[in-house]
């Protein structure tokens, strides 16, 4: 896509956006009402809870070359065979955006233009963390209704090979065929494959090669008033198919439209369920972590069918 489409593309999905005349929580999280919220509990027939999330990793990788760290502070060694009363203690480190681990993005996340999200400056990011914008704005979660759009499943393959891109086209036809239809307030996760390729052939460097959105499919979550935007892989394509902007799904869908992103997720687990079920909505419930200033936040998305 030529820079100038793009832009284009990104000053209408802006406009759209603004000229949203719902009020409530900033960005798209505005489209998850109270009522929706509501007609989103009678999605639960089964009663059961599916993690979205993947295991944090702690081993580097080809995708993770600079994992989590676990590292168990307590007890003591002494402690372990001793009488009395002893506690087992731990502490965790993280890079939010890495290409292994489940995580948010907050509307701070992306700069583009000397600017964040709805024109605010990008100085408010600032060395001690975000003073506008942060994953803060999401400390309440965001509860609704959960709709997955498998495109594996649509296309008769396990998964999308790194490179390929899932287009307008391809979401309205899995909607078609999974008998399911996306509207407003709705949580969307599209299932590219990523994590049982992963799982089944290995990792590998997914910053240069991996399978994503196609910035016009961004058309269809506008279109929809989509809240939140989670997928099992980064939502962007690699290599970008942007001249000069490497990420264009985040640009569109946190810098222009205000949505919230979730990226390397896990569907593995929620897939034969819904396959055997035959319902691929849900009650979903996101809780990012309460970490003021901060850009973004693990994640465990939790289904409830």
């Amino acid at each position: 896509m030529p820079a100038h489409e793009f832009r284009a593309l990104y000053e209408r999905l802006r406009r759209g956006a603004a000229r949203s005349t719902e009020e409530g929580r900033p960005g798209a999280l505005r489209h998850v009402t109270p009522e929706r919220v509501m007609a989103a509990v009678a999605e639960v027939r089964l009663g059961r809870t599916v993690s979205l999330a993947a295991p944090i990793e702690t081993v580097p990788g080809p995708d993770d070359p600079e994992p989590a760290v676990h590292r168990m502070t307590g007890p003591a060694p002494d402690d372990l065979g001793a009488n009395g009363l002893h506690f087992a203690t731990d502490r965790f480190a993280m890079n939010v955006h890495g290409d292994a681990d489940s995580h948010l993005d907050a509307l701070c996340h992306v700069v583009l233009d000397g600017e964040l999200y709805g024109g605010v400056p990008a100085s408010s990011v600032t060395p001690e963390g975000a003073r506008a914008l942060s994953v803060a704005l999401a400390a309440d979660g965001s509860v609704g209704r959960g709709v997955l759009l498998d495109i594996p499943r649509l296309r008769g393959v396990p998964w999308l090979e790194p490179g390929d891109q899932v287009t307008s086209d391809d979401l309205t036809a899995a909607e078609a065929a999974q008998g399911v239809s996306v509207g407003p307030g709705d949580l969307l996760f599209v299932r590219v494959g990523h994590r049982l390729r992963r799982t089944e052939l290995g990792p590998w460097n997914a910053a240069t090669a991996r399978t994503g959105l196609h910035p016009t499919a961004l058309g269809f979550l506008a279109e929809r008033k989509v809240a939140v935007l989670g997928g099992d892989g980064n939502n962007d394509t690699a290599p970008s198919t942007v001249q000069g902007i490497s990420f264009p799904v985040h640009v569109l869908a946190i810098h222009a439209m205000g949505i919230h992103l979730m990226d390397y997720l896990q569907f593995e687990e929620l897939v034969p369920v819904c396959a055997q079920t035959g319902r691929w909505s849900f009650l979903c419930a996101v809780a990012p972590l309460r970490l003021p200033g901060a850009t973004g936040s693990p994640v465990n998305p939790i289904a409830v069918l």
